[in-house]
């Protein structure tokens, strides 16, 4: 017997690295001083500009939107999806990203899968100015089934200590949101059992009240908010954030308030996509449970003073960020609505 009879092709897992090599090596800046292939990758970051820096260190995965993703047969954005995630995770702390790492495991090596998948890391890492510098690719027989994958993604930043977020949130200071693109990457196992089990519908269907097809609705990209929100971060007009992801905005928000402190929001203060109405109304589930499980539309939420708060929208506006004002910090504790 060999290692290709228990089901491990080191040649394929050869030919797919030799592709990786190429797809990471183009997200490279000069603070990076290995190439793919070494048991570490070495990073020498330039901090002149900080007179304390603090690294900040974030690692995610993308749940299972990757169910999806393999039944469409589309891998070039769920890489994407999660260094989008990653981004977000630490610029939440005030953090700019310095470097990613993946790990992709898969049932079965195959090199034009992986390919994909590690096109879209690169796409993203590039787009982010943060260079993908390792990682690791293993095949897995019977962990995973033959056509199933995993990802993992592992990210470093920095951010001066002083300027780490969050920072002096008070009790009146309004709460700003920006639109996510969909899903992002948060609650797919209840979308899946409502759209595909209950409803019966299948990636391909077409849904008029969503203008595309299931599949391309819930593939659509995590969007990163680095570009929009880096330059508010330079001009310190930015007290909290908080990425809303798993939990929803009970789960989230309350984790960027200092104690004492609750977040009231305003039902109606922004369109909910058409997709979580779907969603809601086809498993007749609960306001409450969509908003614990989903994003419902707002993917960050900027906590800011009242008096920076025209020069924020301005800013955002001139990025061609969208934003609306959704609630407001409040003596209390957790998350409440008003209609």
């Amino acid at each position: 017997m060999d290692y290709r009879d228990a089901g491990v092709d080191i040649s394929a897992a050869d030919a797919a690295k030799a592709r990786i090599k190429a797809l990471a090596k183009s997200t490279f800046n000069p603070s990076v001083l290995t190439e793919i292939g070494s048991f570490g990758g070495m990073f020498r970051p330039e901090l002149a500009q900080y007179r304390e820096p603090v690294l900040v260190a974030s690692t995610d995965g993308v749940g299972t939107k990757i169910k999806v993703a393999i039944e469409a047969g589309v891998h070039d954005t769920i890489g994407y999806d999660l260094v989008a995630h990653c981004v977000n995770d630490i610029l939440v702390q005030g953090a700019l990203p310095l470097f990613f790492l993946d790990y992709v495991a898969l049932g079965r090596m195959d090199p034009d899968k992986v390919e994909q998948i590690v096109a879209g890391f690169a796409r993203a890492c590039a787009e982010f100015q943060c260079p993908l510098i390792g990682g690791e690719t293993a095949e897995m027989p019977g962990t995973y089934a033959e056509d199933d994958y995993d990802l993992a993604g592992f990210i470093v930043g920095v951010v001066e200590r002083d300027q780490a977020l969050p920072r002096g949130v008070q009790e009146g200071d309004v709460l700003v949101g920006l639109p996510s693109a969909g899903l992002h990457t948060n609650g797919y196992s209840l979308a899946r059992k409502v759209l595909f089990e209950t409803l019966g519908h299948r990636v391909s269907t077409e849904l008029p009240e969503l203008g595309t097809t299931i599949g391309r609705a819930l593939l659509a990209p995590h969007r990163s908010y680095l570009g929009a929100l880096e330059p508010l971060l330079a001009r310190d007009k930015v007290r909290a954030l908080a990425h809303i992801t798993g939990g929803g905005f009970a789960g989230n928000l309350p984790r960027v308030l200092p104690e004492g402190l609750g977040a009231l929001l305003r039902r109606g203060s922004w369109d909910v996509p058409q997709l979580f109405r779907v969603i809601q109304k086809g498993g007749s589930v609960s306001d409450e449970e969509m908003a614990r499980t989903f994003n419902m539309g707002i993917g960050m939420v900027l906590v800011v003073s009242p008096s920076d708060l025209h020069d924020v929208e301005h800013s955002l506006e001139r990025r061609a960020e969208t934003s609306f004002v959704i609630g407001s910090v409040v003596r209390g504790a957790g998350v409440s609505w008003e209609e």
